[in-house]
């Protein structure tokens, strides 16, 4: 049995639609199959079919509008700092890679890009994993996340190469992001990210500090993203 057969059938329904979207089979100003379509497909009825394109539209891949249907609306030569990961239908999955620099390794630490840390994460401690995001082959994200290791078997063990890790984490283990805490910072390219983008001394790059919430009770992990927005726009609901 598949990972994603375990899920409830509005989440199977949402994770398929979502996946269709980032892969531009849906392009932006598409109209999605209607509901009664969907309930057909999936077997299933129209409040189930609703509650996935709730979340879509929440989530801002689609636009509902009464007697037309959901329209897809993600905005193309954008990155959604939630979804790195073939959230765009203008970038498709072949021209957004990622490459693995470091981990995911066990690391145990106070403080996370300074966000204070309970006592249990503290205790428990995080795996740490560094990637680097290219969009045609052009480095525009390195980001170091670190995510509590609490109830998270096997982790270690997925790929994490060209993979979302939101995704990855809500398909196989349920977690959800809902929120959370950013610090933004404007700096110039130190040695290290002179090397990773490969600019020269004093290239602008956005810094994000961020405590991303999930729906588990007190289960949050970290992440330090550095941007090299020359060339894209960046968006995100937070």
């Amino acid at each position: 049995m598949s990972e994603s057969s375990l899920l409830p059938i509005h989440k199977q329904i949402y994770e398929k639609l979502r996946q269709n979207i980032s892969e531009g089979i849906f392009n932006e100003g598409d109209i999605l199959p209607s509901e009664n379509h969907l309930c057909q497909i999936h077997h299933t009825t129209r409040p189930t079919v609703r509650k996935a394109l709730e979340r879509l539209s929440v989530e801002g891949y689609i636009t509902r509008k009464q007697g037309k249907g959901s329209i897809v609306t993600k905005t193309p030569g954008s990155i959604d700092l939630f979804s790195f990961s073939g959230s765009i239908p203008s970038i498709q999955q072949k021209n957004l890679t990622t490459k693995i620099i470091k981990g995911p390794e066990f690391l145990k630490c106070e403080t996370a890009f300074s966000f204070m840390l309970s006592t249990k994460e503290k205790d428990h401690g995080f795996l740490y994993l560094e990637r680097l995001r290219l969009i045609n082959n052009a480095p525009i994200f390195f980001d170091v996340t670190m995510i509590p290791n609490i109830n998270l078997p096997h982790l270690t063990q997925k790929s994490f190469e060209n993979k979302s890790l939101f995704d990855l984490l809500r398909t196989n283990y349920q977690i959800e992001v809902n929120g959370g805490e950013q610090k933004l910072l404007a700096i110039t390219a130190d040695e290290r990210l002179q090397k990773v983008f490969n600019v020269k001394q004093g290239h602008p790059i956005l810094q994000l500090n961020q405590k991303i919430a999930t729906n588990l009770p007190n289960f949050y992990f970290y992440s330090q993203v550095f941007c090299n927005t020359e060339n894209y726009t960046l968006y995100g609901t937070f």
